[in-house]
Order: C-alpha cells, then structure tokens, then sequence
C-alpha cells in the first residue's frame, strides 16, 4: 500500500515545478532534469536554472520535509549537465539539423535563432560558454554545434567550464543563502521567481537589441 502511494505520488509529480521534482526523485532527479535540459530537445522547458537554486538551498536543512545532502548534489549537477551537453553534441554531429527541423515548437526555433546569434557574434569558446546562462538556448546550442561541426575538443573545454560553473555555482548559490538567511524557505516562490526572471534577461535583451537593429535598417531602406 505504501509503495502504491509513493509510486502515485511520483507519477503526479509536476516538471515545472522544481520542489515538486526534488520531493519525487530527490538528488537523482537533478542529473536526469539536467541531462535532458541540455542533452535532448524536447527537455527544453525544464527548470535547470531554479532547481539548482531550489535544490542547493534544501540542502540547508530550512524545509524539514525535505532534505538533500550537498555532496551527492553538486555531483549529481555536475554530471548531469555535462553528460548532457556532450550528449547533445553528438546527436547534433549525428543528425544535423533534422531534428531541430522536425520541432513545431516556435521557443525551440526561437531559441536556436539566439544560439546562432550567439555562434556568430562570439565566436565558438564564448557562445559555449554563455549559453549555458540563456534558458531553451542551452538546450539547442549543443546540438548546433555539433551539426556545424564544432572541434570536438574546443566543444568539450568550453561547454565543461560553462557546465561547472552553472551548474555548480547555482547551486552553491542557493546553499549560501539558505545556510545565511534563517527561515529562508518561506520565500522560495518570491526567490525562484526572481531567478527565472533574471535568466529571461540575456533573451528579452537580445529580442530587443534584434528589433531595433531590424527597426534601424528599415528606416535606412526607407530612406
């Protein structure tokens, strides 16, 4: 009966939501989330950003229904995001552009315009290294490196530091606030809200920056 239960209350369990992944599948659900966030497109909504936060500051201990240990977390990210970067890269080399072609989604094809953006603005070792910060873009831009042949080991450094850093910063990030701030866990929907607003700043900017240079040379053709 028990583990009737607990099966149900894992198939209920919500993507979006980042405590309601880690309450179902706890430290393992953060390298699988990870894995398909930034390995396989079709994980492209998922909340890499704000369950790093969420899971780093549970390690604290703040929520007694829900405790995670540090250690196996930070491995766990790590491995996830790497895993899963490296995974898309290949499938991207492998298949090309087929299947990013074959997605109906207009914020992966919008996405995957940024990731280009990004390539072509950058160059291959930054564009890496900042998708990781740009949500949906940390997704595609994996396999787009792979379909336009990307080196292999410049693929690998860049998106390892980037991966790191992301993956392990967000999380530290969220232990430091909630070892320092007592009871901070009654604020977790204030403090995940505001992080997925500032991850969404990098791609509102760039839609803006896009607009107004397409605006600029309208008015040039104009006139």
């Amino acid at each position: 009966m028990n583990t009737a239960m607990h099966l149900s209350s894992q198939l209920a369990v919500n993507v979006l939501d980042a405590r309601s992944l880690l309450s179902a599948f706890g430290v393992l659900g953060v390298g699988v989330v990870l894995f398909a966030e930034t390995g396989l497109l079709i994980g492209f909504f998922l909340p890499g950003d704000s369950l790093l936060f969420t899971a780093g500051l549970l390690c604290t201990g703040g929520d007694r229904g829900l405790r995670l240990s540090l250690a196996p977390l930070l491995v766990a990210a790590a491995v996830g995001a790497l895993a899963g970067a490296q995974c898309g890269y290949l499938l991207g080399r492998r298949a090309g552009g087929s299947l990013l072609a074959r997605s109906r989604s207009s914020r992966l094809h919008e996405g995957a315009r940024h990731a280009d953006e990004l390539l072509e603005r950058y160059g291959y070792a930054k564009a890496i290294l900042l998708a990781r910060f740009v949500p949906v873009v940390r997704t595609v831009l994996n396999p787009m490196a792979g379909a336009l042949r990307v080196p292999l080991r410049t693929f690998t450094v860049w998106q390892v530091a980037g991966g790191l850093v992301w993956s392990l910063g967000l999380t530290l990030a969220g232990y430091a606030l909630g070892s320092s701030v007592p009871n901070v866990d009654r604020y977790l929907l204030p403090i995940v809200a505001v992080i997925v607003a500032v991850s969404l700043i990098p791609v509102a900017s760039e839609v803006y920056r896009s607009r107004r240079a397409a605006k600029a040379k309208a008015e040039e053709a104009g006139g």
